[in-house]
């Protein structure tokens, strides 16, 4: 797979980074974007300093990518901002926050790089919303993220549909909860029944790997591939 190119969000930490040491691991160049970044001594990855509420921001990220590797071939937009509280606390500012990153950043950026993947004929777009746009729970209230990653979500669908004639395929990952560095280990500890049937959470890696085994599965397209341990979706968001 020498030669091909991914652009991560949100790639500086969490599952971001393991989905940068991910495509690495198999050969790929990465252009890796969070709003703080540090340069990587790697060669193959190019790392962006980027705010995804900024209307200027796609270009510079595609036309980034585009100067140092040539060519994108994966779009991966994992970046995401959660705020949870009850639905009549939410400030104009919390709405700018989540709108801007979550639906705002993703749409300028994913038109970007289609429009790049699409005169090439070929390319693929994993986006990565989360169990809780699709699974309420009383007691994490999240409507602006069930609001922006349902969104997402329905984006997915019909971006597969309208571009598969460009030998582009769309699809989501959703994840439930998920143990990253932050936080701690020790504080999903209290979750108790709120662990999913297979009564654990999630890693970094069980992520990392649903979103390979798409990149490597080119039929599919379309699909929302959720990860959170729970074969009826009847878990807790976190």
């Amino acid at each position: 797979m020498d030669g091909k190119v991914a652009i991560i969000t949100g790639g500086s930490r969490g599952i971001g980074a393991g989905l940068v040491a991910g495509y690495r691991g198999r050969g790929w160049a990465v252009v890796a974007t969070a709003r703080t970044i540090n340069p990587s001594d790697d060669p193959g990855v190019l790392t962006i300093a980027a705010d995804l509420t900024e209307p200027a921001t796609a270009g510079r990220i595609v036309g980034a990518a585009l100067d140092r590797f040539g060519r994108i071939d994966t779009l991966v937009n994992n970046a995401g901002v959660f705020i949870s509280k009850p639905f009549t606390d939410f400030t104009p500012a919390d709405y700018a926050a989540v709108v801007g990153v979550n639906l705002t950043g993703f749409f300028w950026l994913t038109q970007r790089a289609i429009t790049e993947m699409a005169s090439r004929y070929g390319g693929h777009v994993v986006n990565v919303p989360a169990a809780l746009a699709e699974v309420a729970d009383s007691g994490a209230p999240s409507v602006l993220a069930a609001l922006t990653k349902g969104g997402v979500t329905a984006a997915t669908r019909s971006l597969a549909v309208e571009y598969a004639c460009f030998g582009i395929w769309v699809n989501a990952v959703s994840p439930g909860i998920i143990q990253t560095p932050v936080p701690p280990p020790e504080s999903y500890g209290h979750l108790g029944d709120q662990l999913p049937p297979l009564g654990r959470a999630g890693e970094v890696s069980d992520v990392v790997d649903g979103i390979l085994f798409l990149e490597f599965s080119p039929y599919i397209t379309g699909e929302i591939l959720h990860i959170d341990g729970a074969p009826n979706r009847q878990i807790a968001g976190h």
